[in-house]
């Protein structure tokens, strides 16, 4: 199966029915408390202006911009983009939402960028240079990053099985597959969504990447003060946990 996934293949995975069941599968207090954590660790100023790529339907956003700063947000999924719009808009926020490739930032000075929802890890190692390079360019000296990331090296590889997995959102099913590719060190995931009649057959990969990997991939690109952390609640990110929320600072 991994031999014959397209390194794009997240262009296409993100339709109605998967955007659907993960936007169920977050409660709205995980959303706060990861705010929360950002505004925290970057110590946003009044009126700071955040990025947020790729901002899929747009919780980030929405939230970020509900508390007052100007927000941009971009994402690779028309259904997803024009999801966000409508969570914008019942918000009562304006947020400037555009499809484009997550590599594909605007250089305009941002005081703040976001890389939620484990996004991170979705692009082949040139493709994840290339986006660290464009977030680098995308803000000010001295602004703010946090990256979402599920799939460090330190958090898959301790225990994996593969084992397969049900998952349930509101009226959606997924059955979930997942192989671990030794030779390109990534996640091969197989997805069938289920809503009644209604089925979607996806795969997905998440390029697996050690610590080190990511801050050398970060200080190259200009990063520096990196922090990482196991969640929102700012435990020291450690071997096994399943979650790795990564602070930095642009030089």
């Amino acid at each position: 199966m991994s031999q014959h996934v397209s390194s794009a293949w997240y262009a296409n995975f993100f339709t109605e029915l998967p955007n659907e069941f993960w936007r169920r599968a977050v409660p709205p207090e995980a959303t706060a408390a990861e705010v929360d954590f950002i505004e925290e660790r970057l110590g946003l100023a009044p009126g700071s202006r955040i990025l947020d790529v790729p901002c899929g339907g747009g919780r980030h956003s929405a939230a970020l911009a509900r508390r007052g700063p100007p927000v941009t947000g971009l994402d690779i999924s028309a259904e997803a983009t024009e999801h966000a719009r409508r969570v914008a808009t019942a918000a009562g926020v304006g947020v400037d939402f555009s499809r484009a490739d997550m590599r594909d930032v605007p250089p305009d000075g941002f005081d703040a960028a976001v890389c939620m929802g484990n996004s991170f890890g979705y692009l082949d190692h040139s493709g994840t240079r290339a986006f660290v390079a464009a977030l680098a360019a995308a803000v000010r000296p001295g602004a703010g990053l946090v990256v979402d990331y599920s799939a460090a090296a330190e958090s898959v590889l301790p225990g994996f099985t593969g084992e397969d997995r049900t998952m349930r959102a509101g009226a959606i099913t997924v059955a979930a597959t997942t192989d671990y590719d030794v030779a390109r060190s990534r996640l091969v995931g197989g997805y069938r969504f289920t809503r009644g009649a209604e089925e979607v057959a996806a795969t997905a990969l998440h390029h697996v990447l050690t610590c080190a990997q990511i801050d050398d991939l970060l200080m190259t690109a200009g990063f520096v003060d990196i922090a990482h952390y196991a969640g929102p609640n700012g435990e020291p990110f450690r071997l096994g946990a399943p979650r790795l929320l990564l602070t930095a600072r642009r030089r």
